[in-house]
């Protein structure tokens, strides 16, 4: 159990800034602020570009430390809040930013007590939006957040740091746990040999000669999807596929199955160990010769995905063209798939991976 609890410290309200009475932190512009085709091209791409994206920390992509001599690098260490949508990250490193970004610190700033305080400035943002009740630099400075005060009714630092260390500890073990636990489960730490020295031949994807039985998804408006615990499959490139969570059920609720995007992200593709439900831009993928299983469609997932260049949102990934789609596929001595090196490699893989996770969290 958690020894350092919200409820046992005494709470204050202090302004953002310091520039109003009993204001706690520094915020002004960023330094740079340099629009993306402004961006000098370099060898060396070290410095984050932070925008206003609500993804990968703000980090939009790596740039060349030497920019235009009016583009001023800032400082690491700080919290960037973006204008417009609200998007609060704490930044380790030294950067660069696109246009209206914020950036806020003092000097009690460390990547725990931001932890600790980039939630409570998120719920004060959310309270903003486009348009007239924007984001400004003049609201920003005039918002208050409630923080942990000590004995002299100063904002308690050290005990955001130990809060934020003792969560992060647990969570840490949980973690641990749970690789650890998933290491039996993977198995694997097989002597096979490497897939460059593996024979490799085509195959279509589907149709009668094919690996797969592919089934179509349905569509399902958003007037017509109901609350509930069921993932809805949809066309996207992130979170696994998951578009919403639905109380629907159709003849496309299915589980152990690959969802290949034939829409939208055309080709991206996920696996889905858990009961869902699959949009029309969706098709379901099922082997036909072997038992599908995790390790074996994770496999195939990928070398789906490397047929993605030739397809596009105007050139979709439809059935039929799926059907007639060839894969490289390694094969056995007989020439058909080899669904057990396939298999095998996976869990090589994943067990490799979880091994480096575990390592790295343990250290």
């Amino acid at each position: 159990m958690f020894k350092m609890k919200l409820t046992d410290r005494e709470w204050k309200a202090f302004y953002i800034s310091d520039e109003k009475e009993n204001g706690v932190f520094k915020l002004r512009a960023s330094l740079s602020g340099i629009d993306k085709n402004k961006l000098l091209d370099s060898n060396e791409l070290s410095i984050p570009y932070i925008t206003r994206s609500d993804f990968n920390n703000g980090v939009s992509l790596f740039v060349g430390k030497e920019q235009k001599d009016k583009f001023k690098i800032d400082n690491g260490n700080v919290i960037t809040i973006g204008l417009d949508t609200q998007t609060v990250f704490y930044q380790p490193y030294p950067f660069y930013t696109g246009q209206n970004i914020q950036v806020l610190y003092n000097d009690h700033l460390d990547k725990y007590v931001a932890k600790f305080i980039i939630p409570l400035l998120k719920m004060q943002v959310s309270k903003l939006s486009w348009g007239g009740n924007g984001a400004t630099l003049g609201r920003l400075k005039r918002m208050q957040l409630l923080l942990p005060i000590s004995d002299d009714g100063q904002p308690d630092y050290t005990f955001m740091e130990m809060f934020i260390k003792e969560r992060e500890a647990q969570k840490r073990k949980e973690y641990l746990d749970y690789c650890k636990e998933q290491l039996k489960i993977i198995g694997g730490g097989y002597n096979l040999i490497p897939l460059a020295d593996k024979q490799w031949k085509a195959f279509f994807i589907g149709g009668d000669n094919g690996l797969f039985e592919i089934y179509s998804g349905k569509r399902l408006t958003v007037a017509n999807m109901t609350e509930g615990e069921c993932p809805f499959i949809g066309a996207t490139d992130s979170n696994n596929g998951i578009t919403n969570w639905v109380g629907n059920r159709n003849e496309t609720y299915d589980s152990n199955v690959l969802g290949v995007n034939y829409n939208g992200s055309v080709v991206e593709n996920f696996y889905h160990p858990y009961h869902c439900i699959f949009s029309d831009d969706v098709k379901r993928l099922h082997l036909k010769e072997c038992e599908d299983n995790k390790f074996a469609l994770l496999f195939f997932s990928r070398l789906i995905l490397m047929q993605k260049a030739k397809y596009t949102y105007g050139y979709k990934f439809n059935g039929t063209r799926m059907n007639r789609q060839k894969i490289l596929v390694p094969i056995t001595d007989s020439g058909e798939p080899d669904y057990e090196y396939m298999e095998k490699y996976s869990r090589n893989l994943l067990r490799d991976m979880i091994q480096r996770y575990i390592d790295y969290a343990a250290n």
